[in-house]
């Protein structure tokens, strides 16, 4: 990589703190996102000579994506790469070989060597090698979800209280600009009082992957089963209940849902179609719902306020009385209007109930796809590096990060809960021994 182009992404993370208006925003940011506070442009010149020793455990699309993010952090170095699956971990070699391999990740962490590790394998290992990672005296990055069960997270949970060790989960939202400014805007009273959340994730994809072999089914195709996967909650929902619990400031306190396998009938076990309601003690709901065989309404991440809606994902907020129209948009909402008056239909307060086309304002400065409906900002980034260049940065400062564990476990924890009452066709509880001092209900 060029000297310059590493400076420009050494950069990067100071430059999104300055771009938060981190130093002049002061209190009103740090109140929406206290784990930013460990990231300030000081702490990142405090570092700038040193490098955090990562190593990558699992080495497959996720994992070698996280690598490509890695040689573009200045304040990090991949030391070793481990994967049981010798293709993939052939190809993530090539990407930097430089790096020692394994093919056992208990060897990995035996060195002496290595600062911290990225996990990137399916769910059912996460619980395992996060807590083996603690244990060990590494400082930990694992892809979300936390956890296959909710003994798991627990466990998780519990062990990080007691370690001094730096603990991440990628719920990549939390570093994502149009996220962080967005949600400030709804703390700020800007769509008014939270009256619901509408959340959906749709492709039309069948998650299926090609098997050289038989006997490899489960290891390459394990997010098609419940022993290794927790399905599309895990998979997709745990980014969007995370960002609706943030949005909110608090955690639902039951769900109830349905989830079928309603096309691809391929021999998976888990869900291709969910459809569920969470219930907040403050009577707001979310009502959520993924679909893998239908891709028309794409992803939206919807915050309803009575003022106003938010739409996350798309970067996107809307009034519900939006006078900053132009003149002729305002005359032809007035000829509308009469034209719907005129008409004695079900009587005089009749009104078409057709979702009107409101007026997208913009969370931030950019360009904006009308046809599309998509945001344009941002579109090649997620958050997905920022987050890892903050790890990378705890990796050698030793700070924790405020809150992402906790948000990590009470999203996954929520994701879990929802598959338990689809698949049991009840009304689910939050479970006391499951509740946490973070958890706000």
């Amino acid at each position: 990589m060029a000297k310059e182009n590493r400076k420009q992404v050494d950069l990067s993370l100071r430059q999104f703190i300055k771009d938060l208006g981190y130093i002049t925003g002061g209190g009103a940011l740090l109140s929406s996102v206290p784990w930013l506070q460990s990231f300030t442009p000081d702490k990142l010149n405090e570092i700038k000579k040193e490098k955090a020793r990562i190593a990558l455990i699992g080495t497959g699309s996720r994992g070698q994506y996280h690598i490509h993010n890695l040689l573009e952090i200045g304040h990090a170095e991949i030391v070793a790469l481990c994967d049981n699956y010798a293709p993939n971990l052939k190809e993530a070699h090539a990407l930097y070989p430089k790096a020692k391999t394994y093919t056992d990740y208990k060897k990995l962490l035996e060195s002496n060597d290595i600062d911290g590790v990225v996990i990137a394998t399916p769910l059912n290992w996460h619980a395992p090698m996060v807590l083996d990672s603690l244990a060990a005296g590494k400082h930990v990055f694992c892809e979300k979800s936390m956890a296959l069960t909710m003994d798991e997270c627990k466990a998780i949970y519990d062990a990080y209280q007691t370690t001094d060790k730096v603990l991440y989960f990628c719920m990549q939202r939390m570093f994502d600009e149009k996220y962080v400014k967005g949600i400030q805007m709804i703390h700020s009273g800007l769509i008014g009082d939270v009256v619901g959340a509408r959340c959906h994730w749709f492709r039309n994809h069948d998650w299926r992957r090609p098997v050289p072999s038989p006997a490899l089914e489960k290891q390459i195709n394990w997010r098609l089963y419940w022993e290794s996967s927790a399905g599309l909650m895990t998979e997709l929902a745990s980014h969007q209940l995370e960002v609706c619990n943030w949005a909110t400031k608090r955690v639902p306190r039951s769900v109830m849902g349905m989830g079928d396998i309603v096309f691809w009938k391929d021999g998976r076990e888990v869900y291709d179609s969910v459809n569920l309601i969470y219930h907040y003690d403050n009577d707001v709901k979310i009502n959520y719902e993924s679909l893998i065989s239908n891709r028309f309404n794409g992803m939206e991440d919807q915050i309803l306020g009575h003022k106003g809606t938010m739409d996350l994902a798309k970067g996107v907020y809307y009034y519900e009385e939006d006078k900053s129209g132009s003149g002729i948009e305002q005359l032809l909402n007035q000829i509308g209007n009469k034209v719907f008056t005129s008409v004695p239909i079900a009587g005089p307060s009749w009104r078409p109930e057709t979702k009107k086309a409101y007026k997208p304002h913009y969370i931030m400065e950019g360009n904006f796809n009308i046809n599309e409906g998509v945001s344009m900002i941002g579109a090649e980034k997620d958050g997905s590096d920022i987050i890892l260049s903050a790890f990378c940065q705890a990796c050698i400062t030793g700070e924790k990060g405020q809150n992402i564990v906790e948000e990590a476990y009470s999203a996954t924890m929520l994701c879990l809960l929802g598959n338990q009452a689809m698949a049991e066709q009840r009304k689910i509880e939050f479970p006391d021994e499951y509740k946490i001092p973070y958890i706000k209900f």
